[in-house]
């Protein structure tokens, strides 16, 4: 199966999901957005597939969200912007599989969903 898992190494949650991947014998195609961004295509993309708004994927508790003056009501497009500018805005990990892609959190919920 074609799994690819949006990962940031440094995330305990993000660790945990590849390794439950791993155990159900998948190796997904990992890529650690914080070395590899994705460009305002590719994330336009993900949430369009994912079928949520950006901001339900931004990380509203990092600090760059306050110091941007980031809400709800910012336009996509700046939030897009904002995520290009500071990749670790972006929610994680995210599960992508043919089904579609979501946000892994439950992680065992969401990916046995998406297998």
């Amino acid at each position: 199966m074609d799994v690819t898992i949006y990962h940031n190494p440094r995330c305990s949650t993000s660790r945990n999901t590849l390794k439950y991947l791993q155990e159900q014998g998948i190796e997904p195609t990992v890529i650690n957005y914080l070395k590899q961004p994705l460009n305002a295509t590719e994330l336009q993309e993900l949430f369009s597939t994912m079928g949520i708004p950006v901001h339900a994927g931004i990380r509203t508790k990092e600090a760059e969200y306050k110091e941007l003056g980031l809400s709800p009501e910012t336009p996509e497009s700046e939030l897009i912007d904002a995520i290009l500018t500071h990749p670790k805005l972006l929610e994680r990990p995210i599960v992508a599989t043919p089904k579609g892609a979501r946000i892994a959190r439950p992680k065992i919920t969401v990916i046995d969903e998406m297998l």
